[in-house]
């Protein structure tokens, strides 16, 4: 069943009784674009195998995926001494490209090169450093090499057995051997041959038709089992243990094993080492999968890291202990996803997209007081299902950040029932209220922790979703009308035209104040004291702080009111038009030119949204993925409180803390003190806002970590990080047991 996300509007809030004054009228102007301050790209978490087309000792290349290959040097590397053809330890630098009947050979370090020319009736197999393996129409096996770099030499390969027939050709760690691997008499064998001067010798005879293969100079190991290189002839390998991990290169007396084929629920694959001498295994690298091979020079290459977003290839070497060394040489960029909503609030980008893969998740990004982001993109929610949306829908899904770090969708079950949830403040918890049955509906305005939620059946509901609850409960129900919250209060249509009502959540007193508006609103919007309503052709903005009533545009389609400023989209000329309210007369101007094939249809939440919290403006650019932001350069309002959650804990200790929440209107910086009954402060606790909520935490401890117990005072100091005004100062008392 399929149902619609419409565009969300802003919420509203705070309580004051204010008389009437006369309406301001809208100034016309214009104003050049506003660049944007900074841009972000969406990618998927989804962790891609990549291969190495060349490795050597001076670097590296690899490509991720289909992408194109990129090439990296490793950092101090030290150059073979000698380079040239007659030195095949020289060789663990070449780099051998195939033309015609020619392989170029170049000494990346020193770019010395040689020329192999294939001589008539012989094919190319497999080249390493400075040697070339061919096969000619007999089945015999030649080693080719140009030492004066240009006349080739012929080595045919002695020791092959007769009537062997050749299946796989294999390079490993080194330069001065190479795996084949064959089949005579129904029989798989694999073998070696020795690059210096053309013998080969078979090591392990197994019954698996291709066999798993890693080798260096010390090891050979095929088909779960292992063999010394130098051991005399006639040897018997010793067998390993299987598991269901791939045989991916051995290093010195490591054989390195990734990739199993099964990983248990909620754990990782990783790279591990087994010793050949003592079997011992341990733990390489964590979270690695594909992208693992050999290098020539004896050690190997492998991805690893938790996700795309921090995806690195590391290099793989002896240490001076026989041990295995493990550097970071590279990361690996992660792809670019497609944006399929975008929230912002309380200097946090929130992006709705199919970043873990196959299921779709919640991103965020912070963003400094310019709206610059900071920091990398992070998982904001666990997997989350598709949502259901009607064809053309203007914005689905329908997003809405509280500016406490959640943010609010509507899911809709396979029966059509709707519910409303909340995600954001970690990647495992989603929280669910459902709405009774009703579906169709839309998310009408939300702050912190109070959700409006507008159901096709005609009723409204406000959903709260409090600190530490673990779903969310609807505490009012009304016939749908035109409403908004903001903090703790909902704002609905007054009883007599021109009016609106404030009814406090927590307490149900509520207050009148006159908006001047000639109908009954068909939307009401929120922020701060400033107070939205249109009736479609009419519109106007109340300021609750200086009573003064402000005519605004209403010649387009549903606007966003944010703090001091209102943003609607001109579908036609593909302009977010910016109109500036804050000194009590309206200024419109073009923010930004939208680009006009939309990568996601719709208006806010739809390609673009504005950071109520904060001011910033969050677009699609037009570029996959990619999300511009810019400021909306209006003044913010002063550092308020919206509202608070605060108690006193029957219990406390360090896994049930006391959690406190201050939803303020905009981000800050905190600092809280605890002081006893004797007035000795005992703890000090500081941090940042989460969006624009304070989430202290405290154990019960004192700052040098002992007990304290009774009726303690608590004082909350924030400053805007926005540098916007002056601080804020809150008190209070709670009682620990």
């Amino acid at each position: 069943m399929s149902r619609s996300r419409r565009l969300v509007h802003a919420a509203v809030g705070g309580v004051l009784a204010l008389s009437c004054t006369a309406l301001t009228a809208p100034a016309r102007a214009a104003a050049a674009a506003a660049e944007p301050v900074g841009t972000v790209r969406l990618v998927t978490e989804k962790r891609v195998t990549v291969d190495y087309p060349w490795a050597g000792a001076s670097g590296f290349q690899y490509r991720p995926g289909t992408t194109s290959v990129t090439t990296v040097d490793f950092p101090e590397a030290v150059p073979p001494a000698h380079a040239g053809p007659d030195d095949l330890a020289s060789g663990t630098d070449v780099m051998a490209t195939r033309d015609g009947r020619k392989v170029v050979q170049r000494h990346r370090s020193t770019g010395v090169s040689a020329t192999v020319t294939l001589p008539s009736g012989q094919a190319f197999r497999a080249a390493v450093g400075w040697s070339v393996l061919t096969l000619d129409s007999t089945g015999a096996l030649h080693v080719l090499r140009a030492p004066d770099g240009a006349v080739t030499a012929d080595t045919p390969v002695t020791g092959f057995p007769e009537g062997a027939r050749p299946v796989v050709y294999r390079t490993g760690g080194s330069v001065t051997r190479l795996a084949v691997v064959y089949v005579l008499d129904g029989r798989t064998s694999v073998g070696l041959v020795d690059l210096a001067d053309g013998t080969f010798r078979t090591y392990v005879t197994g019954d698996e038709p291709v066999p798993e293969v890693a080798f260096n100079d010390r090891w050979l190991v095929a088909d779960w089992q292992a063999v010394r290189v130098v051991s005399e002839p006639g040897t018997q390998p010793t067998a390993l243990t299987r598991t269901g991990e791939r045989l991916e290169a051995v290093v010195g007396d490591r054989l390195l094993l990734g990739n199993p084929d099964f990983v248990l629920g909620g754990t990782e694959a990783a790279l591990t080492a087994r010793s050949l001498v003592t079997g011992a295994t341990d733990t390489v690298l964590p979270s690695s999968f594909g992208g693992i091979g050999p290098t020539p020079d004896g050690g190997a290459l492998a991805t690893a890291g938790p996700s795309s977003l921090d995806w690195n290839i590391h290099r793989i070497r002896l240490d001076d202990n026989g041990g295995l060394l493990t550097t970071e040489v590279a990361r690996v960029p992660a792809a670019a996803t497609a944006v399929q909503g975008l929230a912002a609030a309380g200097g946090e980008l929130l992006l709705h997209g199919a970043t873990p893969g196959g299921s779709l998740r919640h991103s965020g990004f912070q963003l400094d007081a310019t709206g610059r982001p900071t920091g990398p993109q992070t998982p904001r929610s666990p997997g989350l299902a598709a949502p259901t949306c009607l064809g053309g829908d203007a914005a689905c899904p329908q997003l809405e950040a509280l500016g406490d770090g959640r943010v609010g969708h509507l899911h809709t079950d396979a029966n059509g029932e709707e519910s409303v949830v909340t995600v954001g403040l970690d990647t495992t918890t989603l929280l669910s209220a459902p709405t009774g049955g009703d579906s169709g509906g839309r998310i009408a305005g939300s702050t912190g922790r109070y959700v409006l939620y507008n159901g096709a059946s005609g009723k409204q509901r406000v959903v709260d979703f409090p600190r530490g609850a673990t779903s969310g409960t609807t505490v009012l129900t009304r016939d749908r009308t035109a409403a908004a919250v903001w903090g703790q209060t909902l704002w609905t249509p007054g009883s007599t035209q021109g009016t609106a009502t404030g009814r406090n959540l927590k307490t149900g007193t509520t207050t009148t104040v006159t908006t001047g508006a000639p109908c009954t609103p068909t939307d009401l919007q929120a922020v701060n004291t400033w107070l939205y309503w249109t009736c479609g052709g009419t519109a106007g903005v109340l300021d609750r702080a200086t009573n003064r009533r402000i005519t605004v545009p209403a010649d387009l389609g549903p606007a966003r009111l944010a703090d001091g400023f209102l943003l609607r989209e001109n579908r036609t000329t593909h302009e977010l038009l910016l109109t500036d309210f804050h000194s009590g007369t309206a200024t419109t101007r073009t923010l930004v030119e939208l680009p006009a094939a939309d990568q996601n249809t719709g208006g806010s939440n739809g390609r673009w949204a504005v950071d109520r919290f904060g001011g910033h403006v969050a677009y699609l650019n037009g570029t996959y993925g990619e999300v511009s932001i810019v400021g909306g350069g209006v003044p913010t309002s002063p550092l308020a409180q919206m509202e608070a959650q605060v108690y006193s804990p029957s219990v406390i200790g360090r896994s049930f803390p006391w959690s406190p929440v201050w939803q303020l209107n905009k981000p800050s910086t905190w600092t809280l003190t605890l002081t006893n009954a004797f007035g000795t402060v005992v703890r000090t606790l500081t941090g940042s806002s989460t969006a624009a909520a304070v989430r202290p935490v405290w154990d019960g401890t004192t700052d040098t970590g002992g007990p304290t117990s009774g009726t303690h005072t608590w004082k909350l100091t924030a400053h805007p990080r926005d540098g916007q005004g002056p601080g804020l100062t809150l008190s209070g008392t709670m009682t620990l047991g």
